[in-house]
């Protein structure tokens, strides 16, 4: 799957674009017709420690899955993310196999 990663306002290091391409890759075993993915890192400016975005935007045939999380650390963020995209990966997987 082809992943464009891109971090607002800072750069991201080698480790976090590893770390968020290899869950990106995972979620191919839940739907392989994924076009492409979008992921962006973002910094909000809060005093909160929960300010760090990551919104991942998955295209599919006829679909764009479009999911968007804050947490702690944008692993945390990322993994929100792939768990609630691999459910929606499920669900366009089944709605494929009943048309």
């Amino acid at each position: 799957m082809v992943v464009r990663i891109q971090s607002v306002h800072f750069t991201a290091d080698q480790k976090l674009i590893n770390f968020i391409q290899k869950k990106m890759d995972k979620l191919d075993t839940f739907y392989d017709r994924v076009v492409d993915a979008d992921v962006y890192l973002k910094l909000e400016n809060t005093n909160t420690r929960e300010n760090k975005i990551v919104e991942i935007k998955v295209n599919v045939p006829g679909n764009d899955l479009v999911v968007k999380k804050i947490a702690s650390s944008f692993e945390e963020a990322t993994d929100l993310c792939t768990e609630v995209l691999s459910r929606q990966l499920r669900k366009e997987k089944e709605k494929v196999k009943m048309a």
